[in-house]
């Protein structure tokens, strides 16, 4: 056996050779058409692109009438669209204020300055009745690296309130360090306090262990916050509340309930924190407005040959924020150009190459989901209701926020060093003249924040990359940063883009496609 997957490596590393001298450096043609996919998906004309609002409608369309053109097959049954039935939900407060009682007085706790809240029931309200405020550190139960940050509380009805990352962040012997575990994600803390049965969870936001703004979390939640709709249970069963909560805002609950802020904190960084019940509680209605619908997953199949039951997934969210907060020039389109129009592009990109060689041994999906930006509700309906079983899907190649990006000698992976995808990942960046580096201090927790995660967590190895830092022209810094745009209405298509980067990537993804489609064998996590 061995020998026979050492065999397979040369193997597969002598024809990602091959196919990297074939497809560097792209044509203009390539370049053109890629510009053009995102310059459209990207424009005003597509509205920021929100699920279950009419420019869903316009999105979806394209992007099944791209595939069409190239003469990929319908994935579902005979349609390119696989409906997701979801729910857009809109919580209030009385005067915009959420208030807290405690012994040194009221807070008033004010909507979006200090807070977001919102919930994915299908109710007319949420009542809160006498709900104690609990501190459960970063609200984390892992037994295997020795922390339970709710050991001893009795969470039941009770609002938690739970700090985002986890202990690594801030030391480095602890959990994974740098880099962030699946526990430091704030979906991770909604589950864990539905679990337990909490009344809400307000997660409370550090701009750096966070990665992002306050911007971010009010922009995303003031309005038509997204869930997949169980329709047998209307959503009753899960988490009445969920918010975001500014470090200000706490601190304030904090001072009036007779708790320094910055000392339990400290304690809750630290092995052998013990959660601890505030002597504050709110007693409220929110009003709660609510809307059911449709949304879709498009998705696409080049079919394979001898192994065309299995599949390779090319994956690209389609979803932005559509309309919201105007930025200081008074622009209220979310556009979502780089996320994820070039996201979008690169998988239109890589099926048009594929159409124009020899069909591959598995098949190819290209597939590109909705609701990416509220919680990955989309990949992870599809990954429950797949159109290839899960144990015939042998990776998941996804891209997100591909573009602009200047060309690097370093090819950054997410996700690195789990299974025997980095075989084909390290042949595929050699052929390029690059070489990989692991990101092993993703503080931001980026691995977990895209749809190929849902892959993942259906045992399915996954990959995605992101912009390097080995420049292969240092006067040609990228001059359109992430934190410029990211989540920013300023996310609009720039002919002065510079996609060298974008390109070589997208190319190295094809190669790694291409050649685990056509492996004897499908990848396995190590």
């Amino acid at each position: 056996m061995k020998k026979l997957f050492v065999a397979s490596g040369i193997l597969c590393l002598l024809s990602a050779q091959l196919l990297g001298q074939s497809v560097l450096p792209a044509s203009d043609l390539w370049l053109e058409d890629y510009k053009t996919w995102i310059r459209t998906l990207g424009s005003d004309e597509f509205g920021g692109r929100k699920p279950m609002t009419p420019f869903e409608d316009k999105t979806i369309t394209y992007l099944a009438d791209e595939f069409r053109k190239l003469g990929l097959e319908p994935a579902f049954d005979g349609s390119y669209f696989q409906k997701v039935k979801e729910i857009a939900v809109t919580m209030t407060a009385p005067d915009g204020l959420l208030p807290v009682k405690t012994p040194r007085g009221k807070v008033k706790l004010s909507i979006p300055e200090d807070m977001v809240i919102w919930t994915t029931r299908a109710t007319d309200k949420v009542v809160l009745k006498d709900a104690e405020y609990v501190f459960c550190g970063f609200g984390i139960d892992a037994p295997e690296y020795g922390w339970n940050d709710f050991e001893g509380i009795d969470v039941r009805g009770k609002i938690i309130i739970a700090m985002v990352n986890d202990p690594g962040f801030y030391d480095a012997s602890l959990f994974r360090g740098k880099n962030m575990t699946y526990y430091g994600r704030w979906t991770y803390k909604l589950e864990q306090a539905q679990r337990l049965g909490a009344a809400g969870c307000l997660i409370l936001h550090n701009e750096a262990a966070a990665s992002y703004g306050w911007h971010v979390c009010s922009n995303g939640h003031l309005a038509d916050n997204l869930g997949l709709l169980h329709e047998n249970t209307m959503n009753m069963d899960e988490l009445g509340l969920r918010g975001w909560l500014t470090e200000d805002g706490c601190r304030r609950l904090f001072e009036k309930s007779g708790v320094d802020f910055d000392a339990a904190l400290a304690s809750a960084k630290k092995p052998g924190f013990k959660p601890f019940t505030l002597n504050a509680r709110s007693s409220v209605t929110l009003n709660v407005s609510y809307t059911t619908g449709d949304t879709y997953n498009v998705g696409a199949v080049l079919p394979g040959t001898d192994l065309k039951d299995e599949c390779v997934v090319f994956s690209a969210h389609w979803d932005h924020f559509g309309t919201s907060t105007p930025d200081e020039a008074g622009d209220v389109i979310y556009n979502g150009a780089a996320d994820n129009g070039s996201g979008m592009a690169a998988i239109l990109m890589i099926a048009k190459k594929m159409t124009q060689l020899p069909a591959p041994r598995r098949s190819m999906l290209f597939l590109s989901a909705t609701s990416e930006e509220s919680g990955l509700f989309g990949s992870q309906y599809y990954c429950e209701n797949p159109a290839f079983p899960m144990e015939k899907t042998a990776t998941c190649i996804n891209f997100d926020c591909v573009a602009p990006a200047p060309l690097t000698r370093d090819v950054v992976i997410l996700g690195g060093g789990e299974s025997d995808l980095d075989m084909y990942v390290n042949a595929a960046a050699a052929a390029q003249g690059r070489y990989v580096v692991f990101d092993k201090d993703n503080t931001d927790g980026w691995f977990y924040r895209s749809d190929h995660y849902n892959f993942v967590k259906k045992g399915v190895p996954a990959v995605i990359t992101r912009t390097g830092n080995d420049l292969v022209d240092p006067s040609r810094p990228n001059k359109y940063p992430q934190p410029d745009w990211y989540h920013k209405p300023s996310d609009e298509f720039r002919e002065d883009w510079d996609f060298s980067g974008a390109i070589a990537n997208i190319n190295l993804m094809f190669s790694v496609g291409l050649g685990v489609a056509n492996s004897e064998k499908k990848t396995n996590f190590k």
